[in-house]
């Protein structure tokens, strides 16, 4: 899978929270339809489309990304809790660290690790 595209209340903030927590970078205009596109230093991308609805989800629905380190999912879990983001769950073991924490629009993202 390389795009992910999700609908946002506020596309200039859910913009913002890409950008700071993921390294996101914003096309500078957005497409005719009105999407943002987003793109990482991977080659992923990553469209928001602004609704006026909602958004509700299934309570299972996530989205995650991986990291390199345990370390770095502490590191990355410390920082979303000093910025006062909500930790949905959060996981420590050995073989296996995973912090799941939500967007501004109540997208879950799991954060995590785990040996290969």
């Amino acid at each position: 899978m390389d795009h992910l595209a999700l609908a946002v209340s506020d596309q200039a903030r859910s913009i913002r929270f890409y950008e700071r927590y993921f390294g996101f970078e914003a096309e500078p205009e957005p497409r005719e339809d009105g999407v943002y596109i987003l793109h990482d230093a991977a080659g992923f991308s990553l469209a928001l489309g602004q609704i006026a609805e909602p958004v509700v989800l299934p309570p299972f629905f996530h989205f995650g990304r991986g990291a390199e380190s345990s370390e770095d999912v502490r590191a990355f879990r410390d920082r979303v809790a000093a910025d006062g983001l909500e930790i949905v769950d959060w996981w420590d073991e050995a073989d296996y660290v995973s912090v799941k924490f939500r967007d501004p629009d109540g997208y879950v993202i799991e954060v995590g690790w785990e040996p290969r």
